[in-house]
This record gives structure tokens, sequence and C-alpha cells, in this order.
């Protein structure tokens, strides 16, 4: 893949832009927290990097079909810079922090949308399609394991203004390579027509929402990675954890790297060992054994025990996730993949955003490794509901979407 130019570009716009965002993360954790000395405030902030992403692709993810796709991830980025400028001002109530926190997740959903819906044209082989989607998620977790590692440290060195003022210029450079490295593309659909108005508007939201939901494997496939979503929640209570623990300042940063550690792990687990034709039956069983370890962890006062079964956790998810959504993108016909996928990727992102903002107000009236436990808890129950029905269990054979004449 690294071969194709385009690949190239899209693959180092992702990876610096989420370096920066998982090393704001880690800013906005320590500084909330450290405000506020509440579990619930820190875990609404986290939060809401996640949560407001379900808004931006239902009512957004029509633009990556209905405009230039390079062109739509550029000025997403420009314009998520410009927000996340003011969110360095030291001092910044937290009444003008969040909003402008929801506006920056929102305009990234276009972007993922646009993303995601450009991936087939860019590498047209199903075989390369799926290894380009094990590189992505192997860099990015790989970049998250930096981002929250590193940036634990960092922030010994450095002040949460400066991480944060950091991530903007991520963004700057993520648009710079995506307009001077992906060569611009027609629209699969054009922006005038039955798109105008707010009637246009509702049918294009509708459309997309149709092609996931009245397609059983289209559904299942969402529906499963969304469940993975919820995994992620124990991040949010890294520093509060870290505290019961008796750990210091550096150990959050090594508890919230800990689940895209294992990712890396996992990628590389089901694209080199694990047989084509076994992927797509794992999904859900693998979406299930995730939340075993969260539940265990919640056992645990050893930091670095808690930190191998947060990863193993990341393994497991990964190894569901890569087929997943190899085999979402190829199921969706062009026409409609960026209303499909930014439905998709805002789903995935709104239930880790509802799994953090849950998870933190249980850690405020009884104990972060609480929290935990009923986090893996709930996991488990869920993938056991999706893995006991025969339709979704059936729906991973069917055939794809067919597209539109």
């Amino acid at each position: 893949m690294f071969r194709i130019a385009e690949f190239r570009a899209l693959w180092a716009a992702e990876l610096v832009s989420i370096c920066g965002d998982q090393l704001a993360r880690v800013a906005f954790s320590v500084l909330v927290y450290g405000r506020t000395g509440s579990a619930a405030w820190a875990a609404v902030v986290y939060a809401l990097t996640f949560l407001p992403a379900l808004l931006g692709g239902v009512l957004l993810g029509w633009v990556a079909d209905r405009f230039r796709r390079r062109e739509v991830m550029v000025v997403a980025d420009v314009a998520r810079a410009l927000l996340v400028v003011p969110l360095a001002i030291p001092g910044i109530p937290l009444a003008l922090l969040c909003p402008l926190l929801v506006l920056v997740v929102v305009l990234a959903s276009p972007h993922s949308a646009a993303q995601g819906a450009l991936l087939p044209d860019v590498l047209r082989d199903e075989d390369a399609l799926e290894r380009g989607f094990a590189v992505r998620q192997i860099t990015n977790q790989t970049a998250q394991i930096a981002g929250f590692a590193v940036g634990g440290a960092l922030l010994v060195l450095i002040s949460p203004t400066a991480a944060i003022l950091a991530n903007a210029g991520t963004f700057l450079i993520s648009a710079l390579l995506v307009r001077f490295g992906v060569r611009a593309r027609q629209a699969p659909a054009e922006p005038g027509g039955d798109a105008g108005g707010v009637l246009g508007w509702l049918r294009d939201i509708g459309a997309g929402a149709r092609t996931v939901f009245a397609h059983p494997r289209l559904r299942t496939l969402a529906l499963a990675v969304w469940l993975v979503g919820c995994y992620v929640a124990p991040e949010a209570l890294a520093a509060p954890l870290a505290d019961e623990l008796g750990a210091s300042t550096a150990a959050v940063g090594l508890l919230m790297a800990a689940d895209p550690a294992g990712s890396v792990v996992g990628a590389v687990v089901v694209s080199r060992w694990i047989p084509e034709a076994w992927r797509e039956r794992m999904i859900i069983p693998f979406a299930l054994l995730a939340g075993v370890p969260l539940v265990v962890s919640a056992f645990t006062p050893w930091v670095w025990a808690v930190v191998a079964l947060w990863a193993l956790t990341g393994a497991l998810c990964t190894a569901a996730l890569v087929p997943a959504q190899a085999a979402f993108v190829r199921t969706t016909p062009d026409e409609m993949r960026g209303r499909a996928t930014g439905l998709a990727a805002s789903g995935l992102i709104a239930a880790q955003g509802l799994a953090i903002l849950v998870c933190g107000l249980i850690a405020e009236v009884s104990a972060a490794t609480t929290a935990v436990a009923l986090c893996g808890a709930g996991g488990l129950v869920l993938a056991t509901g999706l893995l006991v029905t025969r339709g979704a269990r059936s729906a991973l054979s069917s055939v794809p979407v067919p597209a539109k004449s």
C-alpha cells in the first residue's frame, strides 16, 4: 500500500492528527481533573472528545457524497485548527471549553466520512483494502500509544496549553498533506438538484440511515463496531484510577496507552494469522471476549497488571474491528459510502463517548475500579445478546448491498 502515493498522504495526515489528538486528550484529562478534583468532570470533558460525533455523522456525513472528498477533508482540518486555538487560553471557563470542543468533534465526522469513502478508490484491490485498514489501525493505535504514553510524561515538562496548541498545528499539517498528496476527484453526486434545501438535506440523512439499518449485513457490522466502542471507556478514568492505586501522573499516560498498544498486536494477529474465511465469523466472539479483561482488572491492585489486561482488551477489540470495517466499506455502494461510513464511524465514536460518560458518573458515586468492572460486564452482556441473535450471525455471510442504477 505504501507504494501508492495517495495512501501515503492519507496515512501521514491521519498519523499527525491522531498524535496531536491523543496529546490533547491527556492534557484535557489532567487539566480538568486538576482544576476540579472531580472524576465526573474529567469524564464529561473526555467524553466530549467523542460523543458529539454522533450529531456530526448523522447531520454532515452526506457532505462526503455531495462534494469533492479531498476538499471536505482539507476544510474540516483547517476549521478544527482554528477552533482548537481558543481552547488553549489559560483558565478558559468550562462553559466555553465544552461547546468549542463539541464543534471540533462534530467537524471530525465529515472528515472521517470522506476519508473512509475515499479509501476504496485509492486501494482498489479487495485484498489491499483490508490490509490498508489493518495498516491504518496499527498506525492509529501506535500514534495513540505515543500520544498517551509520551503525553503523560511530556506534561511534566510543558503546560496543557502548549499541548493543546500543538494539536491545532497537527490539523494544519494534515490539511497540507491531503491537499497536495491526494488528487482531486469528482463528487459521487452533484451538490445541486435533489440535495438542495432542508428537504434534500433530510433526504440525504434518511438515505444514509436506510442504507445501514435496512440491510442485515451492514446493520450487524455497524452494531458490532459500536459495541466494541464501549470498551474504551476506562481510558477516561485513568487519572482517578491511578490515584486510587497510588501511582504517579506518568501512570495516567501508561493506562491510556494500554488499549492502543494491545490494538497494534490485535491488528497484526488478525491480518497475518487468522484465516480470511474465519475473520468475519469471529467478529462478535472477539467483541464478547474483550470485556473479560476489564472485569478482571477491576480486582487487580497493581498498575502494570491493569495495563496488561487493558492491552488484552484492545487486542480483542481490534481483532473484531479490522474485518468489520473492511467488510462494511466493501459492502456499501460508492454513491452512499460517505453517508453510510459517516454514520457508522460517528456511531462508534458516540458509543465511546456515551460509555465514557456513564463510566465517569458511576466512578463519581462509587470508585473507578467499580466503574471499570461494570463497563466490561456491560459489554459482555451486549455482545452475548448479539451473538445469540440468529439473524445477526447469518448476516455476516449475506451478499453486499446492490449499487443503485
